[in-house]
């Protein structure tokens, strides 16, 4: 969180509250679907406050720059960001760079005590962090699908037809384990030659945050390996997220030594 402030301008004090909104967006109640207020569904508005201060008090933040960007719509007209573009666009950005992030560390802690021969690896040579990083991006994605709506027309993919208008759930977790694409697939393996793995999705889909949240799970685990080279995870008290689009634990115990 205090990253994805640092970077939107918003004070220390009122991130907390921000990661918390974040947070309860996303949540749903055991066995029940997700509710969702299409009126109030990430509409950024606790971002309005912030917004209208970064008008009259500009700085170099990504408010600032968001304010005064221009571009060509899909219509080829000139433009800035609306106000509720900018808003919404800051909510996306706090709840998927807060939340993401997060569980990707907690995956990490996990996955590392189950794999303490290659963790050791990682601790003695920190150049295998990085490949690593993409070893457990692809192993347990935080983010395991995204929905999208197929739009204007029909889409004929492997032989089905997707009708104009359905919702399809792409299962990016899935894709990562594919046996086509990935030798023993199941297997952790933190020299496994990186790329290929879906969890940030591709194309127009490809999450613009992702040099973001590898910079960020780098030196996590680079400063937590100087800290606590061994590890072991208290499963039977871990406890996990119940979210509708992340997944990870709420709190993992850790008896480090």
């Amino acid at each position: 969180m205090k990253t994805i402030g640092m970077l939107a301008g918003i004070p220390d004090s009122e991130q907390p509250a921000v990661r918390a909104h974040a947070n309860a967006v996303l949540r749903n109640e055991a066995g029940k679907p997700m509710h969702v207020d299409k009126e109030h569904y990430f509409t950024g508005e606790m971002f309005g406050e912030y917004v209208e201060w970064r008008e009259k008090h500009p700085s170099e933040d990504l408010i600032t720059e968001l304010l005064n960007v221009e571009f060509d719509d899909e219509t080829g007209t000139t433009r800035k960001l609306t106000k509720q573009e900018l808003v919404i666009f800051l909510a996306v950005v706090a709840g998927a760079g807060v939340e993401t992030t997060g569980r990707l560390f907690g995956w990490m802690g996990k996955v590392l005590a189950e794999h303490p021969d290659q963790r050791k690896e990682l601790a003695e040579d920190h150049s295998l962090i990085p490949t690593a990083i993409e070893e457990l991006l692809r192993f347990e994605p935080p983010g395991p699908h995204v929905a999208r709506y197929v739009a204007t027309e029909d889409v004929a993919f492997q032989e089905q037809i997707v009708p104009a208008g359905s919702a399809i759930l792409l299962m990016l977790a899935s894709a990562n384990r594919d046996e086509r694409r990935f030798e023993d697939p199941d297997r952790f393996d933190i020299r496994r030659k990186p790329g290929g793995h879906l969890t940030f999705g591709r194309g127009a889909h490809f999450c613009v945050g992702s040099p973001l949240a590898r910079l960020e799970g780098r030196v996590a685990l680079e400063e937590v390996l100087k800290r606590f080279p061994e590890w072991t995870i208290d499963m039977d008290n871990a406890r996990r997220s119940r979210t509708s689009t992340v997944r990870g634990w709420d709190s993992m115990p850790a008896i480090v030594g």
